[in-house]
């Protein structure tokens, strides 16, 4: 007990040393900019955070006073995930503008507001325009239906809400509070040409229901005629309470490894993809629930229920059509016995079900992006397809961004040894990249100067370790063939993630993949640390609870390190 409570006051106390030390950035920035308010609310940042650490730091070393993991992740998660959503603020994670442009779309079809414009863009209410335009450059010109659509001078030169994350995003988010207007002169003007806005930035293309946590918490914030920031953050808070209840379910569900899910959870990256509009947050929990399902009827439930059928259906059908990449982990339902299912013709049929469930969103969602991978090119070789530009653009493999030739399957079949190549370069070359984006060392719209320490990555990737080894007295329920199996899912699962990759955003003259994030790793990373465990690498005592605990005060440190490194950010 002594230990377990000098470990406990050892983590706030560090934690407090950290708060005083970056303590010093904020009072620079506050020098230089004169905004005093900045030091009240870090004050509160940290006191908030030593709170949240103290009272999870109590209920995951006191064993005096029971509380389950799964409601201890509720507090954990939602806690972290609340300060999380205020130190970066709105559409500063990885392409939320365009997830938040979804969302608004779903929100105006539930409250019967208009969705699009004639040309298929998500139209915005009048004041809610200016987060796509801080400065003031756009230049409206009304359409034949009379919304406001944005000249192509004008769009170019525009700046974003949370492009970039310094010092003067929380000063706007500041000054407005939850009832603010933003240049309520310039709205004024807006709405005199129109009542709605065409959004500059495209939607996502995917199944709506990767959008409903988000779409309702907008569509309260519009139902109650609240401002623009009240908005952006009642989307945000419906998203993280999706992932928090789903987490819990998952923990409640999963009959082993609920270290590992929680562990994992509470990642930088996890954390700041749930407090955002990322549709990121149903992939995650779909795919969470569903090994946690799995995994439940492989090796606890004597029987497979048609209720359970149905969930797996349910989160095929949803989480499928956001990223095709994942469809080995639908594999994990092998793992299943048959006779759990009473008859070959029931398993038969169970299988048809979550199958077709999967093909059929596929198809309704994604038939388009699958046709464009699929489609032939005439090309034969590698130096043919990087000479010829105009038979790669009927191709459909010209990279747009970078003004390129890209990659097409057919190109990949001919040419296997360049496949190979591409990935054992991407591999040995951004790894170290892929190893902080997947943990969270760059946060904001993977913007390396808003870092989590290397150390800090490092020190959760050893965390994460350590919840992944057999502890005295486990009983290893995974067998070596199906840990086998798990892991040949989760190498397909990167495997096609970084050949989409490859297909839809790597120019031929590169020589690595471009745009594989470590993030899109979370989703099977805890089956995968699960089928890790082993009989070799044993923990001599059982220390998982401590490792969550450290966990906790890691992320506490980089909270507290982000509002400093915003805060000199001028």
């Amino acid at each position: 007990m002594k230990k377990r409570s000098t470990n406990l006051i050892a983590g706030i106390l560090c934690l407090a040393a950290a708060a005083a030390w970056h303590s010093l950035d904020v009072r620079t920035g506050i020098h230089e900019t004169g905004a005093s308010w900045q030091m009240g609310r870090y004050l509160l940042l940290i006191v908030l955070v030593l709170v949240l650490t103290t009272v999870c730091g109590y209920f995951l070393l006191e064993k005096a006073v029971p509380c389950s993991l799964p409601k201890l992740a509720v507090l954990m998660t939602g806690g972290l995930g609340i300060l999380y959503l205020f130190v970066l603020p709105p559409l500063t994670a990885p392409d939320e503008v365009s997830h938040y442009v979804s969302a608004y779309r779903l929100s105006s079809q539930m409250t019967g507001q208009p969705q699009r414009d004639r040309y298929g863009r998500v139209l915005l209410r009048a004041q809610d325009a200016w987060i796509e335009d801080l400065n003031g450059d756009f230049v409206y010109e009304p359409d034949e239906d009379g919304n406001l659509q944005v000249t192509a001078e004008s769009r170019e030169q525009a700046a974003k809400l949370g492009e970039t994350l310094e010092e003067s995003t929380y000063e706007l988010l500041h000054s407005l509070g939850l009832n603010g207007q933003y240049a309520p002169e310039r709205t004024a003007e807006i709405e005199a040409l129109g009542s709605y806005v065409s959004s500059t930035y495209p939607p996502v293309t995917t199944t709506p229901l990767a959008y409903v946590p988000q779409a309702i918490g907008i569509s309260l914030a519009r139902l109650l005629g609240l401002n623009t920031v009240s908005l952006l953050y009642f989307g945000r808070f419906c998203n993280l309470l999706f992932f928090v209840a789903m987490l819990y379910w998952s923990m409640k569900r999963i009959p082993f490894g609920k270290e590992v899910l929680f562990g994992v959870a509470v990642l930088p990256m996890s954390l700041h993809l749930a407090a955002s509009f990322s549709y990121d947050v149903m992939i995650l929990s779909c795919m969470f629930l569903l090994t946690a399902v799995c995994l439940d009827l492989a090796y606890e439930r004597a029987q497979v229920r048609a209720w359970d059928i149905v969930l797996l259906a349910v989160l095929a059908a949803v989480a499928g059509p956001c990223k095709m990449v994942y469809a080995p982990m639908l594999g994990l339902c092998l793992l299943i016995p048959m006779q759990k299912f009473g008859k070959v013709r029931n398993w038969f049929i169970s299988a048809f079900a979550v199958g077709i469930a999967w093909g059929m969103a596929m198809y309704l969602v994604n038939s388009q992006v699958i046709a464009t991978y699929a489609v032939a090119t005439e090309a034969d070789s590698y130096v043919e397809i990087a000479k010829t530009l105009d038979r790669a653009a009927k191709a459909n493999s010209y990279v747009a961004w970078a003004g390129e030739t890209g990659f097409s399957m057919s190109l990949l079949i001919h040419d296997p040894v360049l496949l190979v190549r591409m990935f054992y370069q991407t591999l040995l070359w951004n790894a170290k990249d892929m190893h902080i984006t997947m943990i969270g060392g760059w946060l904001g719209n993977l913007d390396q100067v808003l870092d989590v320490p290397y150390l800090a990555v490092w020190a959760f990737t050893l965390c994460l370790t350590g919840l992944a080894l057999k502890i005295p007295g486990e009983q290893l329920r995974m067998s070596g063939r199906h840990r086998v199996w798990t892991g040949f899912l989760c190498a397909a699962c990167a495997g096609l993630t970084m050949l989409s990759m490859l297909i839809a955003w790597t120019p031929v003259s590169s020589r690595v993949i471009l745009g594989v994030q470590g993030r899109y790793f979370l989703p099977f990373l805890p089956v995968l640390l699960l089928a890790l465990k082993n009989q070799t690498v044993v923990l001599t005592k059982d220390k998982n609870r401590s490792i969550l605990y450290l966990m906790c005060c890691l992320n506490g440190y980089a909270l507290v390190r982000l509002f400093s490194i915003v805060c000199i950010r001028l």
